[in-house]
């Protein structure tokens, strides 16, 4: 899921990798606008609430959503920047899980402040709301820089658009016969459809868990880190076991 990147990733990969990181951006979203009032997996509305409140003349309002807008930018930036800059230094998978364990510690602080800490002032909501927009910067940066783009799972505007263009190119026989149109077709359904499951899972786990509904989305994110973990460590075993047979029959 993390080991490869851009066009030697397959259509499995992207799959696992688009499900599970849109069910775990819709579980951050209903769980903020649940306790904070905000949404948090994109900043397309914080856009023109920043010019709706610099109008009104509201200068602190503007900068705080001005600073969201930063924040998700710099989480994306980092992801890419790390994936970057890990080339050559370190292996794909440890460069590409180190933005998914960054993103993990993001919402752990913030689920941690609020059952320990939060004093339920405004500060105090804006500076988790920020929390929680790295977060999902530092995940969209990942999944849109190591597939190529292919993968956005944090917002769902440019996915419906993208489907409702490839339905209508569908209305054509040849097109449905284009596997590589089916396959992106499949993939955008599958990130349409976890994102609304995970956010549907955050509600009904509101109710049950309240803020540890935070620490199951860790727990969804520690998966995605450490699945290619178990696969890699797996293969150096096999060729280690082949190293070692092949020693033993030449000797």
């Amino acid at each position: 899921m993390l080991r490869k990147y851009s066009n030697h990733r397959t259509q499995s990969d992207n799959l696992k990798l688009g499900a599970l990181t849109a069910f775990s951006a819709g579980m951050v979203n209903v769980t903020s606008v649940t306790v904070f009032f905000a949404f948090t997996s994109n900043i397309t509305g914080y856009y023109a609430v920043f010019a709706q409140e610099l109008s009104k003349g509201n200068w602190y309002q503007g900068a705080v959503v001005l600073l969201w807008i930063l924040v998700f930018f710099m989480g994306s930036f980092l992801s890419n920047f790390v994936i970057i800059q890990g080339k050559g230094r370190w292996s794909q998978y440890i460069s590409h899980a180190i933005p998914v364990m960054l993103e993990l510690l993001s919402v752990l602080f913030v689920g941690l402040y609020l059952q320990f800490f939060y004093g339920n002032s405004l500060k105090e909501t804006e500076f988790l709301v920020a929390a929680l927009l790295f977060a999902m910067g530092l995940q969209n940066g990942l999944t849109a820089s190591i597939s190529n783009s292919v993968i956005k799972t944090t917002h769902l505007t440019g996915l419906t658009t993208d489907l409702a263009i490839l339905l209508s190119m569908f209305c054509k026989e040849k097109n449905r016969q284009n596997k590589a149109l089916v396959d992106k077709f499949h993939l955008l359904l599958t990130i349409m459809v976890t994102y609304v499951l995970g956010g549907l899972a955050a509600g009904i786990g509101y109710l049950h868990l309240g803020i540890g509904t935070f620490y199951l989305t860790c727990v969804i994110l520690f998966s995605i880190a450490v699945y290619d973990f178990y696969k890699l460590a797996r293969v150096k075993q096999y060729y280690d076991r082949r190293k070692v047979y092949k020693t033993s029959t030449s000797s």
